[in-house]
């Protein structure tokens, strides 16, 4: 016989792991998105993200195709069972995110640049909802810098630079070195550190403890201003309330409920009414406040 015919022939599952799963909050979308560049572009939608340190083959781009159809059908399913009608919205888009791309493999997946995306960008056919994202290809542009500091090689060391040379109270700089430096830890437990790796790792400890040290700095400017200002208050509370055991004795329930609005104003403006106004006109004065 020319074959074997099997019908109907079951296929079997396995577990996969998404590397990144994004489900982005519709009702609260972050005004600062546009800061992200390209990757404020991609997270606009539910996304999967698979990043590859070295590039990605047929094999694996496949793989990750897997995963999104996977998640596509359990939402599909999901919709089913609550008898809701699952938006395109909704549909999640994959993002292959690889150092390099032969022109072979795009032309064998017929992955196609689109004129409204930067250069590095392709497209698979609009029903896959898929895209990979080409590293080295990317312009070398503020838009593209936290997609370029996920590459590797000489790419990568230039993205580096750029992040460095943004302004220290940058958040997103903050928060790049900070991801970056978990990336180093990780690197560090691995037993077969490529030469490149290693020389990431060295140039990111440098970078991440002159970070640190100026979020250190900060707090403790911050903790000696706010223990001034909280002696200051205190020190006023306590002019407060000695003034009032001169003036009519014990401090009672009374008298100690409006220390709060009389602290309000400045001690130019309430130490001379604590000197020359009776109690009655105190609580006049203070007791509807407090």
């Amino acid at each position: 016989p020319y074959g074997e015919v099997k019908a109907p022939r079951r296929v079997s599952g396995e577990v996969r792991e998404i590397d990144v799963w994004f489900d982005p909050n519709f009702d609260t979308p972050p005004s600062n998105l546009g800061n992200l560049g390209l990757l404020g572009r991609m997270v606009q939608t539910p996304a999967l993200i698979e990043p590859f340190r070295n590039a990605a083959n047929a094999d694996e781009i496949c793989d990750c195709l897997l995963k999104l159809l996977e998640v596509r059908g359990e939402l599909k399913r999901e919709a089913k069972r609550n008898q809701l009608k699952l938006p395109r919205t909704k549909l999640p888009k994959l993002w292959i995110l690889t150092p390099t791309a032969s022109a072979t493999l795009l032309g064998d997946l017929d992955a196609k640049v689109d004129k409204r995306w930067l250069p590095g960008v392709y497209f698979l056919a609009k029903t896959f909802r898929t895209v990979i994202v080409v590293l080295h290809q990317l312009p070398r542009t503020q838009e593209t810098l936290w997609l370029r500091v996920m590459s590797r090689g000489k790419v990568q060391r230039q993205a580096i630079d750029e992040l460095e040379a943004m302004p220290e109270n940058n958040p997103l700089r903050s928060q790049t070195l900070s991801l970056l430096y978990n990336l180093q830890k990780n690197l560090e437990f691995r037993q077969d550190l490529r030469k490149g790796d290693r020389k990431l790792i060295m140039r990111l400890a440098p970078l991440y403890q002159q970070e640190r040290e100026q979020i250190l700095l900060e707090g403790e400017q911050r903790g000696i201003q706010q223990g001034i200002q909280q002696g200051v208050q205190q020190g006023e509370r306590l002019i407060v309330n000695n003034l009032l055991q001169v003036r009519f004795g014990d401090v009672d329930e009374e008298l100690g409920a409006i220390i709060e609005p009389i602290l309000a104003l400045p001690p130019e403006e309430f130490t001379p009414m604590l000197l020359q106004l009776s109690r009655e006109e105190l609580l006049a004065r203070f007791g509807q406040s407090s």
